[in-house]
């Protein structure tokens, strides 16, 4: 619900910020029709007050789509020991209001609490940018403004109905926010009310976010009791189907040679698809209609394999067992942390900050070191890099 599900909405055409009286003249446009959508004066004019659009939003909108990240780097600082730690403790910890979302929604703790800890690490990362101003920002400038207008008003009426606090009203530069990041229709449509004190607060109430993940998910079609599914070993040169949405009985998956990532038959079960992110020579995965679920959440496989993973090791499993195609495999959260701190004892300025975020300034130093040891300067945070930086 968070960035990867907005790349395909947010693809924002070079441009200037608007202008103070075009932000103020499109704003007047958006309160006619928040006005006709049931949005009361009072809440309008009390949520945009003073409110000028923010620069920085569109920076966001058109860089992110230029961000690549392979899948073994991404999934390296989603599901690596201390999000299973954490979020293994986060089961324990709020284990009612799980054992309730699931019993009322038919979605397992382990899945609602990895969705959990990937988009918001357990409640660390809500984002601080004010979800009013950054929709605001993107209804008046940019090529998605009918979409993100329909976002803007969907947070008034929140805000109309009581359920957050304009206050605490922040979330991420595209206005996903709360405990699980959801949107504001989306929550509109899906939020539930899970600890029972008469508001939907995905901010302040974890129970009411794990309860409205699980409402998502079902929604978007999980099956009870049906796993998300499970690493494949190939056949040597295997060259068969593939694709996620190309679902085909067990049956015909084992009759081309596929067995259980550990050698066993893959046994019987619910149609399947077989996923195969970097190729055959990488990890292989076929996976369930349940999969497809988690993907509704974001609309990117290698989201939902980071959600599908985290959730095994929560369930006590041992994770992914094959290797990615690199020999220059991507960094834990620990291990950026400790490329930030060597990178600083170096004279790099970044800010102070070695909090495992590899953002631009990281980048450029990276990129920087890499250039002065020899290595391909591409500013990735990687296995060599860290070992360069040890080795100094």
């Amino acid at each position: 619900m968070r960035l990867r599900a907005l790349l395909a909405v947010a693809f924002l055409a070079p441009s200037a910020a608007a202008s103070a009286g075009d932000f103020q003249a499109c704003l007047a446009s958006i309160h006619a029709t928040a006005r006709a959508a049931g949005v009361d004066e009072a809440t309008f004019d009390k949520a945009t007050r003073g409110i000028e659009p923010n620069p920085e939003i569109l920076d966001f909108a058109k860089a992110q789509p230029e961000f690549k990240t392979p899948i073994w780097d991404y999934l390296a600082g989603l599901v690596d020991e201390e999000r299973v730690n954490d979020g293994r403790a986060m089961m324990r910890r709020w284990d009612q209001a799980l054992a309730a979302a699931e019993s009322r929604f038919g979605v397992d703790k382990a899945t609602i609490t990895a969705v959990w800890g990937v988009e918001s690490d357990f409640g660390r990362s809500f984002g601080t940018r004010p979800v009013v101003q950054s929709l605001a920002t993107l209804s008046c400038d940019g090529t998605r403004q009918a979409y993100f207008r329909s976002e803007l008003i969907a947070a008034l009426k929140i805000i109309q109905h009581g359920d957050i606090d304009p206050a605490q009203f922040n979330g991420s530069w595209a206005g996903a926010f709360g405990h699980t990041q959801f949107m504001p229709s989306t929550f509109l449509r899906t939020a539930v009310d899970l600890d029972g004190d008469g508001r939907k607060d995905l901010i302040n109430s974890v129970p009411d976010a794990l309860g409205s993940t699980a409402a998502y998910l079902r929604k978007g079609g999980w099956t009870p009791g049906v796993g998300w599914g499970f690493e494949v070993k190939l056949p040597s040169n295997y060259a068969g189907p593939s694709g996620r949405t190309r679902k085909e009985p067990m049956a015909a998956w084992a009759a081309r040679g596929l067995t259980r990532i550990d050698g066993s038959p893959i046994g019987s079960g619910p149609n399947a698809g077989l996923l195969i992110p970097a190729g055959v020579g990488g990890p292989a995965f076929l996976v369930t209609r349940n999969f497809d679920a988690i993907y509704s959440y974001n609309a990117a496989e290698s989201y939902a394999l980071a959600i599908a993973l985290l959730s095994d090791r929560l369930r006590g499993g041992r994770g992914l067992v094959a290797a990615w195609p690199t020999n220059d495999p991507g960094l834990s959260r620990a291990e950026r942390r400790e490329v930030q701190t060597l990178l600083m004892r170096r004279g790099y300025d970044l800010d102070g900050k070695a909090d495992g975020v590899i953002g631009t300034k990281t980048k450029q130093a990276i990129s920087d070191f890499q250039a002065k040891s020899g290595l391909t300067p591409n500013g990735r945070a990687s296995a060599s890099v860290l070992a360069a930086l040890r080795g100094r």
